[in-house]
């Protein structure tokens, strides 16, 4: 090694700026503000749901430090000022802006450079990119807007059709949209809404009902008994009136009353009957416990004895405009009010509508729920009694999107615009479904995948599908969600901080979408031609992370209905499930499956990047065996690692090696031929590589150590990738996953660095100082009080090292030597002391044989011949072959 730093090396060899920093401090510091306002940072990512989503912010980043190489082809607009370049405008010292001087300035120590054009619309010429996992689409709508062609692909009909839109929505007119919408509106919403109406409390008129809510009964199997299947009694807090306050319901005569403490003894306030809100029917294991007899029983089994179960609706939630406009105050135009005969005659109705009408039918699933890890294992809903798509909404709730299907099928002609409908009605799916239930702590609507999964309710709320003046979750918003995302994508903006404060930049004149290619299929199999992207960015899946085949089936069986005849991947009935790369017990689908065929998916994102192109995509891992499971794909398919990067906030446990899930950024690099390798040389620039880094991260950026300790890990990586296969240890080769137990060793076990490591360092570093000997004892076992006692460094004339023609060192050596038989000599005391005799030429057989040489006298002679270029170190051994070390 020239002593050269890790950045001037990655300049030298071409590398881009992703290869050379990446600024996860800017990054993180967006993407936590972000993750908690999608809405208002990009609404386009908010249309429709998809599963375990990358946060926009991220592949931006990605996209800017990987997509910009040559500066003749990049172009940067100031957002507002429409089609002038930055090169007309100066940085904040007046110079002229200049692309060049920014991509050289990145590196490890200083990615931050190229982060001035983060809020920027920067475009790019001639650049390709594939996403083969493109899932929601987010790495392809980010690329877009920076003017590359995309393509992605995706096993997943929901995922195609999603991501289409996305894309579609940046070419579409928000106001013919609405118009569209208007027009659906005018067809069905009165007749949607008859069915959402209930008797206001407080006068002789209806208000609009909010939230229905149910419960399952069951018959005791013991005596009979109805038993409604309640977990406590409580409906909400009390907001309308005092939130110290919970509305709760009445077991005995069912009316809402408003009570103090609904974990103590209460009284209705209508029939006086005592009772604790807190004790329900249904016990934490799965039980019922009848009130009446005080059988314990299974629900599961009750539901497959008594084939099924019934329903109660006991509650409403309402708002009443005719008393919000007349001035009353809010605890009586919105509130919580016990079931009357007109609600139930209202279900009933809605009920009688829907079985009746062949032709409504024709506008919801039929197919059968299919079996599957989830519904049949992980939460087996068939044991709570759903066989079909059908049984997982209320009769009134397939009446009504049935309605509201047909009329987005029936009123608009225009193929697009009918597609933004059907993926606002499909997004609202999840809020109107019997999977729904109601947050008792914030008093809203949850959807049915917040727990990604499929889980079976006691009791749920059926939500208002229309919607009213309030609500979540309802056609009416999710389309609102729609406009926005629609508005946001012909002129996004960018969010960002600036001097701690979030600000938002000037709408760009680049729209989402553009030049762009979606393909239906396996990751594996797919073949856009050889060599034909610059970049492939992309999520891959994880394991058993999400099994969003079986989800997205729960979209699919109605996204369908408008779309089996118009394009491939919507004819079946389920989505594809054996060709999906995840870990499933239910399909016989082990780890090692996975580890697979993601390989075979690296084979041929390698066949179709080109060979000076990047792959980086975001990952998730939790441990040193994740680590090297990816590794060994990435290599064994042709590609270097050349960084890695933390994307997720607090990573201090990777020091203390406790198992800790976390996201990174992976970047490679096609490679044409790995060189030979001993384990021990490797090791030394393993070493040296891990150090180096962390130094550099530590003097220049304000970073946690788990932060430097995958960045460190990334550039480990880098040193191993250029010998993948040919490292031996012991006549052996060590598998990816073996050379990453050892990385991972090094970077954490910091105790195990000690004096002699850090004397090596320092003799690898150009003019060291007493600073540097400060920088490199920081993390280690050793002190710079321990070098200086030992006299690997006096300050006595200037500066000097310890090394083996040092006086003041060699008397230190000599005086030990001549002291108790060398008990108490270090390695770096014997090396040097036997450097120092060969030099003047005398006897070191003598010494070797008295000493016994061992293996890690051995390493470190080699080391020291290494960094210093001397192999003397190693012939006072008796070795020749300084390669072995």
């Amino acid at each position: 090694m020239d002593g050269s730093s890790l950045e001037e090396q990655s300049t030298k060899e071409g590398r881009l700026p992703i290869e050379k920093g990446f600024p996860i401090e800017r990054v993180n510091e967006i993407a936590a503000k972000e993750g908690r306002a999608k809405m208002h940072y990009r609404p386009i990512y908010t249309m429709h749901k998809w599963w375990a989503r990358r946060l926009g912010c991220v592949f931006r980043s990605i996209s800017l430090y990987s997509l910009l190489d040559d500066p003749e082809k990049v172009d940067v607009f100031e957002p507002g000022h429409e089609n002038e370049t930055l090169a007309g405008f100066s940085d904040g010292d007046g110079a002229d802006f200049d692309i060049e001087s920014v991509l050289e300035q990145v590196d490890i120590t200083n990615p931050h450079s190229l982060w001035e054009l983060y809020p920027k619309d920067v475009r790019v010429e001639d650049k390709k990119i594939l996403d083969p996992f493109m899932g929601g689409g987010t790495s392809l709508v980010e690329a877009s807007r920076f003017g590359a062609e995309v393509v992605g692909n995706d096993l997943n009909p929901v995922a195609w059709f999603v991501t289409k839109k996305e894309l579609e929505a940046g070419q579409t007119d928000v106001e013919e949209l609405k118009d569209a919408f208007e027009r659906v509106k005018q067809d069905v919403s009165d007749e949607i809404l008859q069915y959402y109406r209930t008797p206001c409390p407080h006068g002789d008129h209806d208000a609009d009902v909010m939230y229905n809510f149910w419960a399952k009964e069951l018959d005791c199997v013991s005596c009979g008994h109805t038993v409604p299947l309640f977990k406590d009694y409580r409906v909400a807090q009390g907001r309308y009136e005092n939130d110290d306050q919970y509305n709760v319901l009445c077991p005995d005569c069912g009316a809402i009353t408003l009570v103090d403490d609904w974990q103590s003894e209460s009284s209705c306030g209508e029939c006086g009957n005592g009772f604790t809100p807190k004790e329900g029917n249904v016990s934490r294991g799965g039980k019922y416990n009848c009130p009446d007899c005080g059988q314990k029983y299974a629900i599961t089994d009750a539901i497959q004895e008594q084939s099924g179960y019934d329903t109660r609706l006991y509650a409403l939630e309402y708002y009443c405009e005719h008393c919000d406009q007349a001035g009353e105050e809010r605890s009586k135009y919105k509130g919580y009010k016990q079931v009357d005969p007109q609600d139930e005659k209202l279900y009933e109705e809605a009920s009688e509508a829907w079985t009746s009408s062949d032709e409504l039918q024709e506008y919801a699933p039929t197919e059968h729920i299919p079996e599957g890890h989830i519904p049949s294992e992980r939460n087996p809903i068939f044991d709570h009694g759903y066989e079909d798509w059908e049984d997982m909404f209320t009769d009134r709730q397939l009446l009504c999107l049935a309605t509201l299907l047909r009329s987005i099928d029936e009123e608009v002609a225009d193929e697009n615009l009918k597609e933004m409908l059907l993926i606002g009605f499909s997004d609202s799916l999840m809020f109107n479904s019997t999977f729904s239930i109601y947050n008792l702590n914030a008093n809203k609507i949850e959807g049915t995948f917040r727990m990604n999964s499929f889980v079976p309710q006691t009791d749920f709320v059926e939500n208002n599908l229309w919607g009213t003046e309030f609500g979540r979750g309802t056609f009416s918003n999710t389309m609102e969600k729609v406009f926005n995302g629609v508005k946001y994508a012909s002129s996004p903006t960018e969010r960002y901080i600036s001097n701690g404060e979030t600000k938002e930049s000037e709408p760009f004149t680049k729209e989402i979408g553009g030049d762009y290619t979606l393909n239906l299929g396996d990751a594996r199999t797919i073949d856009f031609g050889e060599s034909e992207f610059d970049a492939v960015i992309t999520d891959p899946p994880y394991y058993d992370n999400v099994m969003y085949s079986e989800v997205a089936d729960y979209f699919y069986v109605w996204q369908k209905l408008l779309l089996e005849d118009e394009y491939p991947g919507f004819g079946s009935d389920k989505t594809p499930r054996a060709d999906s790369i995840v870990t499933n017990p239910f399909l016989d689908k082990t780890a090692e499956d996975f580890e697979s065929e993601l390989s075979q998916a690296f084979g041929n994102i390698h066949y179709h990047l080109k060979s000076e192109g990047v792959l980086a995509f975001t990952y998730h891992h939790s441990d040193s065996e994740s680590w090297g499971e990816l590794l060994e794909s990435l290599c064994e398919t042709g590609f270097e690692v050349t960084a890695t990067y933390p994307i997720s906030s607090d990573l201090n446990k990777f020091i203390s090696g406790e198992a800790v899930s976390f996201d990174i950024v992976v970047v490679a690099r096609p490679i044409d031929e790995t060189e030979p390798a001993s384990w021990k040389s490797l090791r030394r620039d393993i070493y040296r590589t891990a150090r180096r880094t962390r130094t550099q991260l530590e003097e220049n950026r304000e970073l946690s150590r788990g932060d430097i300790g995958v960045m460190e890990m990334g550039a480990c990586f880098r040193e191993y990738s250029k010998h993948h296969g040919k490292v031996q240890r012991d006549g052996e080769i060590m598998t990816a996953k073996e050379v990453v137990q050892e990385i991972y060793g090094i970077i954490q076990e910091a105790s195990d660095i000690g004096v002699e490591d850090v004397f090596i360092d320092l003799l690898d570093t150009s003019n060291p100082s007493f600073d540097d000997i400060n920088k490199l004892c920081r993390g280690t076992n050793a002190t710079p009080d321990d070098l200086k006692d030992t006299c690997l460094y006096n300050q006595d004339d200037g500066f000097e090292l310890g090394t083996w023609d040092n006086e003041k060192r060699r008397a230190y050596i000599e005086e030990r030597v001549n002291g108790d038989g060398g008990d108490h000599l270090s390695d770096l005391d014997k090396l040097q002391f036997l450097r120092y005799r060969y030099e003047k030429g005398q006897a070191v057989q003598n010494y070797v044989e008295k000493w016994d040489v061992d293996d890690d006298l051995r390493e470190l002679a080699g080391r020291l011949a290494d960094v210093t270029g001397d192999d003397t170190y190693t012939r006072v051994l008796g070795d020749r072959d300084i390669t072995s070390y």
